[in-house]
């Protein structure tokens, strides 16, 4: 792998982790067509992954602060027996919530090694698939109206919706910010309040998944020279954040449906291309990589 290549992997990964598009997908299509695939690529991704989660803290470091006061002051509530469940500060409800949301996640544990096949495999037809629902969906969800629910009225239901909308986007080509933002659209949620709720709830998905592979990670070793690994990481960080910025801008002005034909053509696409090369012996990525 080149600087270049791990450059624009590091620009696709930034952009795309936030964009209602899928990270994970474009990403596997790049590894597909550039011949990066494989176990090496699955570990820089985690490292990508790593720099998209920095940009996610350093955008709303302020609300991150916020509820990591409020969660060590519910910790003192619950050993003084101070904690009312029915008399709580909207930061502490946004605070329980969240870990409702996440609570599906531990549902996928099981399938992790299908799905990280399904990243590393020499085939995108399954991508396409999943390109596919992700237009769906955003194109349902810009169909809604404007909800006005913040953590003050926020219920467990609409936590465990978005929950599993996050659970279901580890596919790759299935948008995690497109299924999380859109599920909390059509549970009526403030378009500003679900955006920051989204990526904030993304940060321990990504930090668990990091975590779950450091152990394959150290034993495959990561052989990249220190220039490829830094660019690939600092690209994501710098790429990310201009992507959080125009994300806020996109669900305000509700222009998710853009983003909707725009994965809809792409998996209607990559369909066509992933049987094509399938049948053909993989001829279209043989002739990108040559």
């Amino acid at each position: 792998m080149t600087v270049l290549e791990a450059f624009l992997q590091g620009l696709l990964q930034g952009f795309t982790e936030f964009l209602p598009v899928s990270s994970s997908g474009h990403l596997s299509l790049f590894q597909y067509f550039t011949g990066n695939s494989g176990e090496s690529a699955f570990l820089f991704s985690i490292l990508l992954h790593a720099g998209t989660l920095v940009a996610v803290c350093i955008v709303f470091w302020k609300t991150i602060l916020t509820l990591a006061v409020e969660f060590f002051a519910l910790l003192s509530d619950l050993i003084g027996k101070r904690f009312l469940p029915r008399d709580m500060r909207p930061e502490r409800r946004m605070l329980l919530l969240l870990l409702v949301s996440l609570l599906p996640l531990f549902g996928m544990l099981l399938l992790k090694d299908l799905i990280s096949g399904f990243s590393s495999d020499n085939d995108i037809t399954v991508e396409g698939f999943c390109f596919l629902l992700t237009g769906i969906t955003l194109l349902f969800a810009s169909r809604h109206d404007r909800g006005r629910k913040d953590a003050r009225n926020m219920t467990r239901r609409d936590a465990l919706v978005i929950g599993a909308a996050q659970a279901v986007a580890t596919m790759p080509g299935i948008s995690r910010s497109g299924s999380t933002i859109s599920a909390g659209v059509l549970c009526g949620l403030n378009r500003e309040y679900v955006v920051s709720y989204s990526f904030i709830l993304g940060i321990p998905a990504v930090l668990g998944a990091i975590v779950l592979e450091v152990k394959d990670a150290l034993q495959e070793g990561l052989t990249l020279p220190l220039p490829v690994v830094l660019t690939g990481f600092f690209s994501a960080v710098v790429f990310g954040i201009l992507s959080i910025k125009l994300v806020q801008w996109v669900v305000r002005g509700n222009k998710l449906k853009y983003f909707g034909y725009y994965t809809l053509g792409l998996g209607l696409l990559v369909i066509a291309i992933g049987m094509f090369d399938h049948l053909t012996g993989h001829i279209l990525q043989q002739m990108l990589v040559g």
